[in-house]
């Protein structure tokens, strides 16, 4: 597997897409460093797989192979380029929505306070104009805070939103070190490092529009999937998980689950993990990213 990034619950997520060995066509949504879709690619004969990725670093990683077609493009935008390759209708799709080992460990990238002399980027597609700087320096401080309390759930939000908005008055907030310097005062020493791996956590899901690109994948994943196909998604965050929860509970964003004249349920998905599956002790120990990963599989009936 590549060294770009180690899948997490990676025998699990195959499984769980339940791959047919010729003709099926399958979607990875967040292709990164390809481990997931080259053991998708080694479980089938015949077939299609298409991996999007909005990141250019990805590209570099894509099979040498005539089933896989790489879409560089936001999976917000599945649907447009299903349409584009004139795909109907898919036999699974699988989202893995951690972020890479690659993207924290680039520096330039601005994803890890590790790094304190590179600019406040944060961005998944390198050709958005919406970087971490642009956020901390224009959002109002009630938005600001509202985005570390919810993405962050972070205790301190409002006066860390107070501080920021108050630093930037005299110059804008342009690199990491600037920000940590500004928060220092507001974290308590023993717990500086979780505190500020939160704080980054929430910047980077506003950056991305993390949560609102994964609502629009869960919506067209009802109309891509055929009868038997399967969704498969690794959250890390427990907004995402909760999400990802209540749509294959309900077929529904807001979770709500509808019922007929007789008082039945009804829902488009069938849950193949009544159980949310974690990774293994044994797993988390070697790979201490997966310690917040959560998968759920659901099958289009």
């Amino acid at each position: 597997m590549s060294e770009y990034h180690v899948p997490v619950l990676y025998e699990a997520s195959l499984d769980g897409l339940n791959i047919a060995s010729d003709g099926g066509v399958y979607v990875d949504v967040t292709f990164g460093g390809g481990g997931h879709s080259r053991g998708i690619l080694e479980r089938m004969k015949t077939g299609t797989l298409y991996g999007f990725d909005q990141d250019l670093d990805a590209m570099a990683n894509a099979p040498d192979d005539p089933r896989f077609v790489f879409v560089r493009s936001n999976f917000r935008y599945l649907k447009n380029f299903m349409k584009y390759h004139r795909v109907e209708q898919v036999d699974g799709i699988l989202a893995d929505l951690g972020v890479s080992s690659h993207h924290f460990d680039a520096a330039e990238r601005g994803f890890s306070f590790r790094y304190e002399d590179v600019s406040l980027d944060m961005r998944m597609n390198r050709a958005s104009e919406r970087t971490a700087g642009w956020v901390l320096n224009t959002y109002t401080e009630s938005a600001l805070a509202d985005v570390l309390f919810q993405y962050g759930e972070l205790r301190q939000a409002r006066r860390m939103a107070q501080a920021i908005v108050k630093a930037r008055e005299t110059q804008p907030l342009e690199h990491i070190s600037t920000l940590l310097e500004v928060l220092r005062p507001h974290v308590p020493k023993a717990r500086e490092k979780k505190e500020m791996a939160k704080v980054f956590q929430a910047i980077r899901m506003e950056v991305n529009q993390e949560i609102q690109v994964l609502e629009e994948l869960l919506q067209q994943s009802l109309d891509l999937l055929k009868p038997g196909g399967r969704l498969v998604v690794l959250t890390y965050h427990s907004l995402e998980d909760r999400l990802v929860k209540n749509f294959m509970r309900s077929g529904r964003i807001d979770g709500v689950v509808e019922q007929d004249f007789y008082g039945n349920f009804l829902t488009p998905f069938k849950l193949i993990n009544t159980k949310v599956m974690v990774a293994s002790a044994e797993e988390q120990a070697e790979n201490p990213r997966s310690r917040s990963a959560k998968l759920r599989i659901a099958e289009k009936k």
